[in-house]
Order: C-alpha cells, then structure tokens, then sequence
C-alpha cells in the first residue's frame, strides 16, 4: 500500500488553513488568531513524561508570550476528553522545576482524525503512524510561518530557545536586521550588508555601525526595543 507523502509547510507560506476542537472550545484558525504570533506546537501524546513537562514549562511562560503578543496552541492526536484530564492531572499531581499547581490555560487541539497534524506534517510514518512529532510552527500576525523546528520524541524542547527565535524574528521586522550566531535581547545586531560598491564604502566609513568589513557590521538597539509592540 502506498502511504501519502508528508508535506511539511514552507516558510514563507500560508499556515494551512483549519477548524478544530480544543480543550478552550472550537477554533478557527489562523482568523481567530489574527493580528498575532502564534507558537502551534504538536506532542507525541497525553499522560507521556516528557510532553508533561513541557506543556507545564509552557504554560508557566504563557503570560510572557502574551506580552510579546503571542499566544500558544498545542496539538496531539488524542480526544477532548484525554485532554482535559491529563491537564487535570498536571494541575493536581505534577511538580516539575519547582513548578506546581499549574493550570494549562491555551488552547489544546483534538485532532483523533489527524487532518491537522498531517496538514502540518507533524506525523512521520517512520517513527509513528498514529502520533505526531514534537513540530513547533512560528506563525507571524498576518498568517504567514517564519520558523520551523521538529524534534524527535525523546527530546524535550528548549523553550527559552523558542522564546528567543521569537524575539530575534520580531527584531528583524521591526528594524530590519538580522541577528548574529547565539544571539540574546539586548546584544548587537546585524546590519544588512550594502548592495553596491558606493554603499560599500560609505558604510567603512559609517560612525553609526561597527564594521568589522563592508559585509559584516553591527549595531545596538536601544533597549527595550526587540520586542515587538502589541496589534
């Protein structure tokens, strides 16, 4: 039998349209999102450990999302029902990092017919046929996916990394830069390389940048200004 060909959304692209029931009642995305970042995460599945933690460290960081104008939406291929109970479960019985008593407030999908996860290409037949990978989507306020990353199922994801690749995209829109290898808010950042021999030499001789070569030159932001203001 020949298995349909997981396609995994571009960036750059739209985020593939849907509707979906969460554990916060039905959704229709990205409309019902629009105008702000969204983290779409999926998880291998309910009442697993490591996915435990992770929704507990997410939702302990989801007013800090907030404020950088991004909410969270979570996925796994399990119903309403498991749902709300492994939630209830993580509230009542979990301490994790210091960490209990968590209330999981963002919406989570039920997805058991596995149209979403597969518009997303979080199922990989070679590791699951029934779960989804760990995928993260970074989707921008006008629908658009700026960042992709997948992990394997043994590996918990690294959230402050998250956090951080969201504030390094909101960075590059807001002042058009780039940033550098290992960035952090609050560090120098790119400026983009000029795009003629004139310009070239204008930026050596630019006060205003750190040039470490006519490609190469840094700057500081003032703070307070990687984060971009709320829609």
């Amino acid at each position: 039998m020949t298995e349909t060909a997981v396609r995994v959304p571009l960036i750059g692209e739209d985020a593939p349209r849907f509707e979906a029931e969460t554990t916060q009642g039905m959704i229709k995305f990205p409309d019902d999102f629009h105008g702000k970042w969204v983290i779409f995460f999926s998880h291998p599945a309910d009442f697993t450990p490591v996915c435990t933690t992770e929704f507990m460290t997410f939702a302990s960081m989801q007013k800090e999302f907030q404020a950088m104008n991004c909410e969270l939406l979570g996925l796994s291929i399990d119903s309403t029902f498991s749902h709300i109970a492994w939630l209830r479960t993580i509230r009542e019985k979990v301490e994790f990092h210091g960490m209990k008593d968590v209330e999981v407030l963002f919406p989570v999908i039920s997805d058991l017919s596995m149209e979403v996860a597969r518009k997303y290409g979080m199922v990989h037949s070679e590791v699951s046929a029934t779960q989804a990978v760990r995928a993260v989507f970074v989707i921008d306020p006008k629908g658009k996916i700026r960042a992709l990353i997948y992990y394997p199922a043994s590996a918990g994801r690294n959230l402050e990394e998250i956090k951080r690749l969201l504030i390094a995209l909101q960075t590059a829109d807001a002042h058009g830069v780039a940033t550098p290898a290992n960035w952090k808010p609050g560090e120098e950042v790119i400026v983009p390389p000029p795009g003629s021999c004139g310009a070239a030499k204008e930026r050596m001789a630019d006060k205003t940048v750190r040039s470490l070569d006519w490609f190469l030159s840094f700057k500081r932001l003032e703070e307070g200004q990687e984060t971009a203001p709320r829609a």
